[in-house]
């Protein structure tokens, strides 16, 4: 169980080629044939309704994709006519709002590419707008249940809406954008001063499919009225998806590729072995040495959150920290200050967040390296900063 933990904190197990759901799938399964957790257990602790929302997702964001929407949006957002204050602001505006609707890693992998066409060609520097995606990406996924993983699995624990979730926590991801871009301005004073000619097209090809696209749209705008009007979330993105997959249009091989199978193995191992950790004991021991005998607030739950996500990753450090938030009383509070806290503690590092890891190797790809230190420089003000406002705003 030790070594499963730190394989994920770590991501690898040194001499052996594994990744977080080999080595979880691994461990789990280990397991159940050690007699550490019984079958019957191990399979009840996987919870289907997170599982069946995160593919659900993945399938309603594969049919975007195909249909080219994604690079539509990056299109028309990078090759706008405004100054590289007003691009920034812009871009950073459009992958959170974007962020919050569907996973924020699909919207770097599209956006990264033709960001980097466009700042290049003018001459800008391409670090603080690749910054600026990678940490709004995260920040705006903080805002709804369907953002991010974690979210996800909050909001199938903790059974709140998704129009609570939004209320409660869409202002920290709008206060959290605007304060990333003022300390990103601030950093690139003047870089970001230059007056350069807007309306460059991007050298990337793009490949709108309408058909596709119309249908997509449609289904993704009907999913959305459904969960603003109370729906189950799982139950509403579940049938947004078989919709998409009742079609003529494309074939269903493509889409099979599409669908990230490695991050629901991951999902359906981390929870048998975060079972294992809640009934060996293993989990109150973590807790008390993490948080201490006294009374937990909504700023130590948060810090807690946020080292927790550095150590093991985010989606662990919420499963780890689950249990403690089940037995306060202010649960409510609590969960949305764990989604806050492990979501914006991705933009702490290079390394936080799958979606920062996505633009550093997209970009490396394109010849421009994004290095550890130069994010850190951003991401360490933006993190402290937009955390102080989430904490704010929900005491």
């Amino acid at each position: 169980m030790v070594i499963t933990l730190t394989g994920v904190a770590m991501g690898r197990l040194p001499g052996l080629s594994m990744n977080r759901a080999t080595i979880c799938t691994a461990g789990g399964t280990l397991l159940i044939v050690s007699g550490a957790l019984s079958r019957e257990v191990a399979f009840r602790a996987i919870d289907m309704d997170t599982i069946v929302l995160l593919l659900s997702m993945m399938i309603i964001n594969a049919h975007l994709r195909m249909a080219g929407f994604f690079g539509w949006v990056a299109r028309w957002t990078v090759v706008s006519r405004l100054s590289p204050r007003g691009l920034l602001a812009l871009l950073m505006l459009i992958s959170g709002l974007l962020s919050a609707l569907f996973l924020n890693d699909t919207i770097v992998l599209s956006f990264t590419p033709l960001v980097l066409d466009v700042v290049l060609a003018v001459g800008l520097p391409a670090t603080p707008f690749l910054i600026a995606l990678a940490v709004s990406a995260n920040i705006g996924s903080v805002a709804t249940l369907i953002g991010n993983p974690q979210n996800m699995l909050i909001g199938m624990a903790s059974g709140l809406s998704f129009q609570r979730f939004l209320f409660c926590l869409g202002p920290v991801a709008l206060g959290g954008l605007c304060m990333a871009w003022l300390i990103l301005i601030g950093l690139y004073r003047r870089e970001l001063a230059a007056h350069v000619d807007g309306g460059l097209v991007p050298q990337q090809a793009m490949t709108l499919h309408p058909p596709l696209l119309r249908k997509s749209l449609m289904v993704t705008t009907l999913l959305m009225v459904a969960l603003l009007a109370g729906m189950p979330v799982s139950l509403s993105a579940l049938g947004a998806a078989t919709a998409l997959l009742i079609t003529r249009l494309g074939h269903p091989d493509r889409l099979i590729r599409e669908v990230d199978w490695g991050l629901l193995l991951f999902f359906a191992a981390l929870f048998v072995v975060t079972r294992a950790v809640e009934t060996t004991g293993f989990s109150a021991r973590l807790l008390s040495l993490l948080v201490g005998e006294g009374d937990l607030s909504i700023t130590s739950l948060a810090v807690v959150g946020l080292l927790l996500s550095n150590v093991v990753s985010n989606v662990p450090a919420v499963l780890l920290l689950r249990p403690l938030v089940t037995h306060l009383p202010w649960t409510e509070t609590a969960w949305l200050t764990l989604a806050m806290a492990t979501t914006l503690a991705g933009n702490l590092t290079l390394l936080g967040s799958v979606a920062n890891l996505i633009v550093a190797e997209t970009a490396r790809r394109q010849g421009v390296i994004l290095g550890f230190r130069a994010y850190l420089r951003a991401g360490l003000p933006i993190t402290l900063g937009s955390l102080v406002w989430g904490i704010y705003w929900l005491t």
